[in-house]
């Protein structure tokens, strides 16, 4: 069985930063890409930091600039790092990784609890 426990988010006021934490635990053989979601009320839930095996990092728009997402394989931990947060950016913030359990294994996806950010006056 595997788990994703996040951990961050709060309040923070517009122009100010948060970071973000998702370390995941179990039977993991491998993890290959790891990303951060997000869903606003009344939205779909978006993709918007990917960061792969060799460490390439894809943003959308939105964020880019502002989100920095990283990873340490040792600890089977992905990482974001909000700054110029902006009101638009009030969302449940979900991580989400893709992993094998087995060498030659199915790769699975696995989702985080979800965490509010909000950002506000």
């Amino acid at each position: 069985q595997v788990q994703l426990v996040e951990s961050g988010g709060g309040l923070v006021q517009p122009g100010g930063s948060l970071s973000l934490s998702c370390a995941a635990s179990g039977s993991i053989f491998s993890i290959y890409a790891m990303g951060w979601y997000r869903q606003a009320p009344g939205k779909q839930r978006e993709l918007f930091a990917l960061i792969t095996t060799p460490g390439n990092t894809n943003y959308a728009i939105s964020v880019k600039g502002r989100f920095t997402i990283s990873r340490d394989n040792a600890k089977n931990t992905v990482y974001l790092q909000m700054n110029s947060l902006k009101p638009e950016d009030t969302a449940v913030y979900y991580c989400n990784v893709n992993l094998q359990i087995d060498k030659g294994g199915l790769l699975y996806n696995y989702w985080g609890q979800g965490t509010q950010v909000t950002v506000s006056s």
